[in-house]
């Protein structure tokens, strides 16, 4: 993929960038390498300065961000806006708790013959981030504010669709008064990845992205010896069941599949609904997917803007036609619009069986896949029923049916009563082919930290 803005409300090109030489890559690799050696000895009174200078500028810069990102990947106005404000409240998080969270950790001195005994999480130095294009401020930044207050340097290798906004992200921190090299934005290719990566310089690496990139900057990893934090694809499932609040749960449905424009690793994609109410919830629903409005994401009445990218609407429709073919019923939606851009009418699909390729693969845009099941326990082996493993949502007043459903859901992330949201304050990530690691909370400062035993007779 060039390296280029491309309106996907109108599928006009507007800027295009060249990517860096190899020269001009290995210099930027070297100012990493040498400014942590001196980075990392900074102390957290300092890098909190920083770290709150860089919220204080982009919260101010909230509109002009905003409208960038909706440009360059087709979100709307609304939700580019509310993402700048995530981005300035997970900034002021670790500004705020970075220090306590990487404070030294005592251990029993008697019981190893010491005198004093602890942990002390340490950076590990440059680390390469290779980041997504659906939250293209959010997903870099969930990477930046712990790694910089770690102590760690960082490399953005952001997606190619997104140049303007990883720019931007490389410039923030400087203008806020971090040293040169802290956090530099890559405009390379996915073909560089690997070379990058098997630089010694360069110590670690995280991805937010598809199973397939995954899998390679892993395989590539793992042969360097390198850590790695992996957020994958996601097929997650949310489930309804009789004694739910009704009302609210398909409310939040609507909202939990066709967010950001239905492309979100957490998004619902799967809604698995208990008989005795299947019939009630789907016409609500229904109703209400139907009465989205999809149309330019500037417009602040816009609910649904355009994917992404022309390839990304052309999957999700071979996808839907695959599982119409093979059987499954359109219950509104299914097809592209006449109009300019990169757009797909918001769909729910149902009577999906096993050989459909939707029943396994993330639909990644607004359409939704409608099961119905008749107990809890062919809901949990039905949402269970998928190689991913990131979020998923349950809907029940039942407490005992709520603790069924946090004990045996296979995922890094259970949301009773409500849609699976990323939080500073919450641990964040995946299992089975959904990924390892976790961003956000202590655990996200610490993934790329060396956590040193301490020894003293």
């Amino acid at each position: 993929m060039a390296i280029a803005t491309i309106n996907p409300t109108t599928g006009e090109t507007l800027k295009t960038f060249e990517s860096l030489s190899e020269q001009e890559l290995d210099e930027r690799l070297a100012l990493a390498a040498a400014e942590f050696t001196t980075y990392r000895t900074t102390d957290f009174k300092q890098r909190t300065a920083w770290m709150q200078s860089a919220a204080d500028l982009l919260e101010s810069e909230q509109g002009q961000v905003a409208r960038m990102m909706t440009t360059e990947m087709g979100k709307t106005l609304v939700e580019a806006r509310n993402e700048v404000a995530k981005c300035v409240k997970g900034m002021r998080f670790y500004a705020d708790h970075a220090e306590a969270f990487l404070a030294d950790e005592p251990a029993d001195a008697s019981a190893v013959g010491a005198r004093r005994a602890y942990a002390r999480y340490q950076p590990l130095g440059p680390v390469l981030a290779v980041m997504p294009w659906n939250f293209p401020l959010w997903q870099a930044m969930r990477f930046a504010a712990p790694a910089l207050m770690a102590g760690n340097v960082g490399l953005l290798k952001h997606a190619s669709n997104v140049p303007q906004t990883a720019l931007y992200l490389g410039e923030l921190f400087a203008r806020a008064g971090f040293p040169p090299g802290c956090f530099q934005t890559l405009l390379i290719g996915s073909d560089q990845v690997e070379r990058v990566l098997r630089d010694p310089r360069v110590v670690a690496a995280t991805l937010t992205g598809s199973e397939p990139a995954g899998r390679s900057v892993a395989a590539i990893a793992g042969s360097e010896v390198k850590t790695t934090v992996l957020e994958l694809g996601g097929s997650d499932p949310y489930v309804v069941m009789p004694s739910a609040d009704l009302d609210g749960a398909v409310a939040t449905a609507v909202t939990a599949r066709v967010q950001n424009n239905g492309q979100s690793c957490i998004a619902a994609k799967r809604f698995i609904v208990h008989a005795d109410v299947y019939e009630d919830f789907t016409d609500r629903f229904v109703a209400r997917i139907e009465a989205l409005r999809v149309g330019d994401p500037v417009d602040e009445s816009t609910n649904v803007g355009p994917l992404a990218t022309e390839q990304g609407r052309d999957d999700l429709e071979m996808l839907v036609t695959d599982a119409v073919v093979r059987g499954a019923r359109v219950l509104c939606g299914g097809f592209t619009p006449d109009r300019p851009g990169w757009f797909y009418q918001p769909t729910v699909i149902t009577d999906i069986t096993p050989e459909m390729r939707i029943f396994k693969e993330e639909a990644f845009g607004p359409v939704a896949s409608l099961y119905r099941v008749e107990n809890i326990d062919e809901a949990l082996a039905l949402a269970n029923a998928t190689d991913f493993g990131l979020g998923s949502n349950a809907w029940t007043t039942d407490e005992s049916e709520q603790e069924r459903f946090i004990a045996d859901l296979e995922a890094g992330i259970v949301t009773v009563n409500g849609m699976v949201v990323s939080y500073p304050e919450l641990p964040f990530g995946g299992i089975k082919n959904s990924g390892y690691g976790r961003e956000l909370s202590a655990h996200g400062i610490r993934e790329f930290c060396n956590l040193k035993a301490v020894w003293i007779g």
